[in-house]
């Protein structure tokens, strides 16, 4: 039996949870350079605000006060979350991390009468020890899981947490469910099924499987099959990423190629660091570049350019010197660019790395190897870290716009919470 524990609105809880004056209040959070909605509370929903929605469009309810905006404030979310992970990972016999916001819990050894008052007190546990309000989905297969979330927000009844763990819930879940909030379905597929009558969950688990199987592949039949209680979707979190990418849209035009230069190079460590992290190398790094697509009255252009590498690594200085070489070939003169990225492949494990017969000094990666090691050691929170002299001096967010970000709260002694 598995539990889906899901922060509520996480984003909006974030910032709550450190600005009570928030409670109550519509609320949006905004996308990187205060782009476009990215996360609404429900007060904001009510207000038929949609996901995507651009900023220039709510400024007159921000204005009137109707409405509150705050900057991505990643580094506050990312702290959150660490801390709801472990109240989690200290309460259950195991949990996989499925994204910032959500991690699937695994109920063996707690008895069938006892789990829906257990994870009662983890939604509480969780909300006394960070300020974070969460819900529970419990049912045997994790796509059930889902669907037992979506009922355990969607209605204060539950208090938090819905248990579909009988037949007669699962078929009664399955009825209230439309296609587009089942997970491996979503509002991609759902026309689709929409068009050939397929309404509801349970009228999808209605159709035979070779049915499923003609038109959805064999994904769909993993979700025919976790939705009919069969448990096939296993454990995903061992799964290396196949590409890491870093990009920004930028906050104003940038023409000069230096300064777009120490920018793709902060985004080419920031890839390096990711593969330390992960404990895996890339073989190839790449580089795009564009100009803003919703400019007409200035010159178009957007380019990619890979860089594949004599030999598989992950240290900063020659992650960064192929981003550099990568970028001298998509530069083009005369542009205004709007958003950079970098973006490695060809990713295996460390351990797995193969050796280049040739290398004309192995010595050096050993020394970039030690400078790697330097740089992650004294990365830290305000920014002070050691850096190439061809990335920025500042931050990482250097030349994003956050006109409305809160402050860090956690993770800076000079952003406590003040109580007046």
């Amino acid at each position: 039996m598995y539990g889906l524990a899901d922060c509520n609105n996480f984003f909006v809880s974030c910032e709550r949870a450190f600005q009570p004056e928030l409670e109550g209040r519509a609320v949006v959070v905004l996308s990187n350079n205060d782009g476009v909605a990215v996360a609404r509370s429900n007060e904001a929903k009510a207000m038929s605000i949609k996901m995507g929605t651009p900023f220039f469009q709510l400024r007159p309810m921000v204005e009137s006060g109707a409405l509150v905006v705050r900057s991505s404030n990643y580094k506050l979310y990312g702290d959150l979350s660490a801390r709801v992970m472990n109240i989690l990972r200290s309460s259950v016999p195991k949990i996989e991390i499925y994204s910032i916001d959500e991690a699937y819990l695994h109920l063996e050894g707690i008895p069938h009468e006892k789990r829906r008052e257990f994870c009662a007190e983890l939604v509480r546990k969780v909300r006394r020890g960070t300020g974070i309000p969460v819900s529970i989905g419990i049912a045997p297969t994790k796509t059930l899981c889902k669907v037992a979330n979506h009922f355990a927000k969607r209605y204060p009844g539950y208090r938090g947490v819905c248990a579909i763990d009988t037949e007669d819930k699962r078929r009664r879940a399955l009825e209230l469910t439309p296609i587009g909030e089942v997970w491996g379905v979503g509002w991609r597929g759902a026309p689709k099924l929409r068009k050939l009558g397929v309404e509801t969950a349970a009228d999808l688990v209605g159709r035979p499987e070779a049915w499923i199987r003609s038109r959805m592949g064999v994904g769909g039949v993993k979700t025919w099959l976790e939705l009919r209680g069969t448990a096939v979707i296993g454990e995903e979190t061992d799964e290396r990423r196949q590409s890491i990418c870093t990009s920004r849209s930028f906050a104003e035009l940038v023409y000069d190629k230096e300064e777009l230069k120490s920018r793709v190079s902060d985004f080419a460590a920031m890839c390096a660091k990711k593969l330390r992290k992960d404990g895996s190398v890339a073989g190839c790094v790449s580089v795009f570049l564009g100009t803003n697509r919703f400019r007409d009255d200035l010159p178009q252009y957007t380019h990619f350019e890979h860089n594949p590498l004599k030999q598989a690594t992950n240290s900063t200085i020659s992650v960064v010197g192929a981003a550099v070489q990568a970028l001298e070939r998509c530069w083009r003169e005369g542009y205004g660019y709007k958003r950079a990225g970098v973006v490695v492949t060809d990713i295996v494990p460390e351990e797995s790395m193969q050796g280049d017969l040739f290398e004309e000094d192995p010595a050096m990666r050993e020394r970039e190897a030690m400078l790697s090691e330097l740089i992650d050691r004294f990365d830290s929170a305000d920014g002070q870290m050691l850096k190439l002299a061809s990335q920025n001096e500042g931050l990482y967010s250097y030349g994003i716009r956050r006109e409305h970000c809160s402050k860090l709260f956690t993770s800076d002694w000079n952003e406590l919470m003040e109580i007046h």
